[in-house]
């Protein structure tokens, strides 16, 4: 029973700790843009984790942090919840938009079947605040990939 009270309160920390994270801006990231701040997070990852860049460029600070932390989120659930061996995240931009996706092979999950936990939440108000989309695609069985795309004035 002292495990499980832990637990919960390990659990409890690690959410504060990720709000807090969430409201700062690294370094890295205004310096050198999303992918590079993520490659240097997920660097020593316990899971393999590639990040591909598809010409995401440069864009508004308030943009680049939302995208960042929607898929450092993204991340941190597969690390954590989906028993998965790789993720792949992957950055890009169309002439109106700002688009990303991690994907998982881990066990998947119905998205339709279980209430939307705080992470899922979170992402999905980071791009809807712009006026963006997240998508969540997944199956028991079959892993995961959370996506999404902002959309970029002129």
């Amino acid at each position: 029973r002292r495990l499980e009270l832990l637990g919960v309160d390990l659990d409890g920390a690690l959410e504060e700790l990720r709000a807090l994270a969430h409201g700062i801006y690294p370094r890295t990231l205004s310096e050198f843009g999303v992918a590079e701040a993520l490659r240097g997070v997920v660097t020593g990852a316990s899971v393999a984790v590639r990040v591909t860049d598809h010409g995401f460029g440069r864009h508004a600070p308030a943009v680049e942090n939302a995208v960042y932390f929607v898929c450092l989120e993204a991340v941190q659930n597969a690390t954590k919840h989906a028993g998965c061996g790789a993720i792949d995240v992957e950055l890009g931009r169309r002439a109106d938009a700002a688009w990303f996706a991690v994907s998982d092979d881990g066990d998947g999950f119905d998205p339709g079947g279980a209430p939307a936990g705080a992470g899922l939440v979170n992402m999905s108000d980071r791009v809807t605040a712009f006026g963006g989309a997240l998508t969540i695609d997944s199956a028991p069985g079959r892993g995961c990939r959370i996506g999404g795309s902002i959309p970029l004035d002129g």
